[in-house]
């Protein structure tokens, strides 16, 4: 089951990052991570229709404890609602998702 934690709209020609705070506060699907635990690995799915915009200008990042990820909404459907899932595997083997729901709008 999808745990949508925010609701987005973004425009068609717009590039914006989007994240997790992962040890953050309880609004953020937080906090997750215990005091001593780190994220080991992080990874996105983006539903068809946004894009991935991953470049020197525009990195998909991870630290410890957040992540991040820019989308471009240049292929994507206005009035469209879309879904990105972030997959994080911790170093003491916890496993974790959460979601953001992006609606798309011409502005």
């Amino acid at each position: 089951m999808t745990r949508i934690i925010r609701s987005y709209e973004h425009g068609t020609g717009e590039i914006l990052d989007y994240g997790f705070d992962w040890a953050g506060d309880a609004d953020d699907g937080g906090p997750y991570l215990e005091s001593a635990d780190t994220i080991e690995s992080s990874t996105w799915t983006v539903e068809t229709g946004l894009t991935e915009v991953n470049d020197s200008d525009h990195p998909t990042q991870s630290t410890d404890t957040t992540t991040k990820i820019w989308i471009s909404a240049a292929a994507a459907t206005v009035n469209t609602t879309y879904v990105i899932t972030n997959t994080i595997v911790t170093d003491d083997g916890r496993t974790a998702e959460r979601s953001i729901a992006i609606t798309v709008v011409d502005r």
